[in-house]
């Protein structure tokens, strides 16, 4: 399936079928603590500029990924979370790992040297994806978000850059 995936940069005019995707992570309560789907505006005000992708498979999006600072310091300009989210239609069929291998590759040109993720520990299969392209487990955070009434723990991976080709610049 992969050759037949494509990995573009979205924009604001994708958001209709981006935000489809993410309410599906919503609905699935262990892809994130969010319990709505944000504006576009709020939405983009707290993600990286550069290093928004999305798979489109034929003329549909079928994933997206995206980057978020993890600090306003500028000491931490390189590192940031990773965002990704397959719609469930086409998940188990490599677009995950397709969609993230590109991500580290445009954040490494970019200039990130880290990448984090931060996943439900439930969500397996979020985990397994991650460290299959390099992630290492470095720990996790006890009942760090409550849900619907339920704690969550959360576990916590990175991804260490080689050789971060570009400087990265202030992105919010």
């Amino acid at each position: 399936m992969n050759d037949t995936i494509q990995i573009l940069a979205f924009t604001q005019s994708d958001w209709p079928e981006i935000s489809g995707i993410y309410k599906e992570g919503i609905d699935t309560g262990i892809a994130t603590f969010e319990t709505t789907v944000p504006s576009w505006e709020k939405w983009n005000a707290l993600h990286i500029q550069s290093c928004r992708l999305k798979a489109i498979l034929d003329t549909t999006i079928v994933g997206w990924a995206a980057l978020s600072p993890t600090s306003k310091r500028q000491v931490y300009i390189g590192v940031a979370e990773v965002s990704i989210y397959i719609t469930a239609k086409y998940q188990k069929l490599g677009v995950g790992k397709l969609l993230l291998s590109h991500l580290i590759k445009e954040s490494e040109k970019e200039g990130f040297w880290t990448l984090q993720a931060g996943i439900f520990s439930q969500n397996k299969a979020s985990i397994a994806l991650h460290r299959s392209l390099g992630f290492r487990e470095i720990g996790y955070r006890e009942k760090v978000g409550k849900l619907n009434d339920i704690w969550y723990d959360n576990t916590l991976l990175e991804k260490r850059s080689k050789e971060p080709r570009g400087k990265p610049t202030r992105h919010l």
